[in-house]
């Protein structure tokens, strides 16, 4: 992709804006950002050459694309009156692949999208593949831009993709790629779960190996829809695997889709024991990660090292401390009803701390699904009456504690009650179910602000 002397647009100033502009600028294009932040935008002020443009409406006169960052909406003015005037939008995945399909030998992608689980499952993706000796990294939305990737030279990427990255890629073309699952979230940037699940599906319209996981309905429907007809199309399950599959039997992690006679032979890949986060999340995880492997050739023996080597991220069903016989669980990052679910099922007795953004999804289901589980609910953030709400319908019983709006130690407040509400034998965790950015900076700090706050009950 020859961008020597191109005028090209770049549409915010964060992180990806950085990444961005800087391969942009190496390249010998001529660059402009803008962004609405004035503040953001001067942070890129040690980006010599590039210009920057506060609040552009339009991009400049003889711009020949636009790259977007991805939170950026297809209604954004400078977005559409880009499209208006013919100018091509893509975002920074897009640039990535095209940048590293031009090159003699480009990098194979391993592509993973989902409402949940991509970071767990593109870490465990790049362990397996490092314990088989390929140069390989987890990058995309996990924090290191997958730009910065294809321009390191590494021969395999594990890629993390969010609905957003999706929606602005067009010629994306993986190795294999799987959408783990699709539950309500963003609904209020996408407009609806349709629109939302359909930008997940665009992951697999170039792959030469497409993944689904049987037991979610979105996931089987979007691989039928969105495979070419000449993908190879893999599945998995929790349960015994049918040829063509991944999935488990007794304590083991199989294949049959990956073996010679998939009709009458399997290869154990890893144990139950093997896979950390634990759990049904954990362990789907794992399959899909295997199976994307196994798509390029990994054999069982590096996918059993690879699990056993890799440790999920901070903020991930992560036990704090144990206090007078009550677990203190940190899972800030299951922020959509969906994660949360997955984390509350795995504990009996539960006193929920709960709320923050909801992102337009609905909290009902959820609530049915785990009342019986539920000692007790603390509540804070902006849509804690939504959860109030859906609790009172669903959970009658359960007693509800709601931290005040005004509270200037939110987190502090919430494990305090809880604390008052657990019983020996209790889980007082943390899975909001909700996005962190009306109190917090993101989920880390969210997590990081429980964590200090349980660390204080010991003292």
């Amino acid at each position: 992709m020859d961008l020597a002397g191109a005028d090209v647009c770049v549409a915010g100033a964060g992180v990806t804006g950085r990444s961005v502009a800087a391969a942009l600028w190496s390249m010998g294009a001529r660059v402009t950002v803008t962004d609405a932040d004035a503040t953001r935008l001067g942070a890129l002020s040690d980006l010599a050459g590039v210009r920057l443009v506060p609040g552009l409406a339009a991009p400049p006169e003889g711009t020949d694309l636009v790259v977007t960052s991805p939170g950026w909406r297809p209604s954004a003015p400078l977005l559409a009156a880009a499209a208006d005037a013919g100018v091509e939008v893509i975002g920074d995945v897009e640039l990535a692949w095209r940048v590293g399909a031009a090159r003699p030998d480009p990098p194979t992608w391993l592509a993973v999208t989902g409402t949940n689980g991509k970071t767990t499952t593109v870490g465990m993706v790049e362990s397996m593949l490092r314990a088989a000796g390929v140069d390989a990294v987890a990058c995309g939305n996990v924090g290191f831009a997958v730009l910065d990737a294809v321009l390191a030279g590494h021969s395999t990427l594990a890629v993390e993709l969010s609905s957003f990255q999706l929606h602005w890629s067009s010629t994306l073309a993986p190795a294999a790629s799987v959408v783990l699952n699709v539950a309500e979230d963003h609904l209020d940037w996408h407009g609806g779960i349709a629109a939302y699940a359909a930008a997940k599906g665009t992951i697999h319209r170039g792959s030469a190996t497409v993944v689904a996981n049987l037991d979610d309905p979105w996931s089987r429907t979007l691989a039928g829809e969105y495979a070419p007809v000449t993908a190879r199309r893999v599945g998995f399950r929790l349960g015994s695997p049918g040829p063509g599959e991944l999935g488990v039997v007794e304590e083991l992690l199989v294949d049959r889709a990956f073996v010679a006679e998939p009709a009458r032979s399997a290869d154990e890949l890893a144990t139950l024991a093997d896979v950390r986060p634990g759990g049904p999340p954990g362990v789907a995880n794992a399959l899909a990660a295997a199976a994307l492997v196994r798509a390029v050739g990994v054999e069982p023996g590096a996918v059993a090292e690879g699990l056993r080597r890799f440790r999920p991220g901070a903020h991930r069903a992560v036990e704090v401390s144990e206090i007078d016989g009550v677990r203190y669980v940190d899972d800030s990052k299951a922020t959509n009803p969906h994660a949360a679910a997955g984390s509350l099922l795995a504990h009996p007795s539960v006193v929920w701390i709960a709320g923050g953004l909801l992102k337009g999804a609905s909290v009902d289901e959820l609530v049915a699904a785990v009342a019986d589980r539920l000692r007790g609910v603390v509540l804070l953030g902006t849509d804690a009456g939504r959860f109030a709400e859906a609790l009172a319908r669903h959970a009658p019983d359960v007693l509800v504690h709601r931290v005040p709006s005004g509270d200037d130690e939110p987190m502090t407040a919430a494990v305090t009650a809880a604390r008052a509400l657990a019983r020996p034998g209790d889980s007082v965790l943390l899975a909001p179910a909700a996005a962190s950015m009306d109190l917090f900076r993101d989920y880390a700090e969210r997590g990081e602000a429980f964590a200090a706050a349980v660390g204080g009950l010991s003292r």
